[in-house]
């Protein structure tokens, strides 16, 4: 079971390939990620800091640690807030039912895009973790919102955007991640605000 919450105040951070370039047309975008207590933040700002020191050459822009989470479905992006998206989301969350799970992510490595991702990422993936995308999908689809739907799904944290090479698959100190909160997020591309619209916490 999950309970939701409007929470228009929090900011967090976008995580899609390519980073948050500025657009010529203002874009608002809608996603749903898994949001880190602040003492998972913190684990996690800790092996961003490690990681840059230890790639001292790669160029690179590195996230706000504020804005760290791990993006579940991507919702696309529009021309203008639009609501009839947001409430079609809010009822697949609502009819949502998962329980909290145990993440360990333990290693460092990159995606291909403009500016390649660098992410931190997990050996193994938590049986409960393709659950929740799954059904999540399953939701949105139901609430007529398949048309952004990816086919896959890769857990990962983004910590930067590399300005040219690729990072190698690198070791990192583990970080344990007690995964609890869903939100859904807007954010206007280019822009350093984002909201959480509404947020769900895994109660089993």
């Amino acid at each position: 079971m999950m309970t939701a919450r409007r929470s228009p105040s929090d900011s967090p951070q976008l995580d899609l390939l390519g980073g948050d370039h500025a657009a010529p047309v203002e874009l608002h975008r809608l996603f749903f990620a898994l949001m880190p207590d602040d003492a998972t933040r913190a684990q996690l700002q800790q092996a961003a800091v490690a990681l840059k020191a230890q790639q001292a050459s790669l160029r690179a822009r590195w996230i706000d640690p504020a804005r760290y989470h791990a993006t579940l479905h991507f919702l696309g992006d529009h021309p203008m807030l639009r609501q009839d998206i947001v409430e079609a989301a809010k009822v697949a969350g609502d009819a949502l039912r998962a329980v909290p799970f145990d993440w360990v992510l333990d290693f460092a490595a990159s995606f291909h895009g403009r500016e390649p991702p660098c992410v931190l990422r997990g050996s193994i993936v938590p049986e409960p973790m393709p659950q929740l995308w799954q059904r999540l999908r399953e939701a949105l689809i139901r609430a007529g919102q398949g048309g952004h739907m990816e086919r896959t799904f890769t857990p990962h944290v983004t910590v930067a955007y590399s300005r040219g090479g690729m990072l190698e698959t690198t070791p990192i100190e583990p970080v344990h991640w007690r995964v609890d909160r869903l939100a859904l997020i807007h954010s206007v591309v280019g822009r350093g605000e984002y909201q959480t619209l509404y947020s769900w916490v895994l109660v089993g």
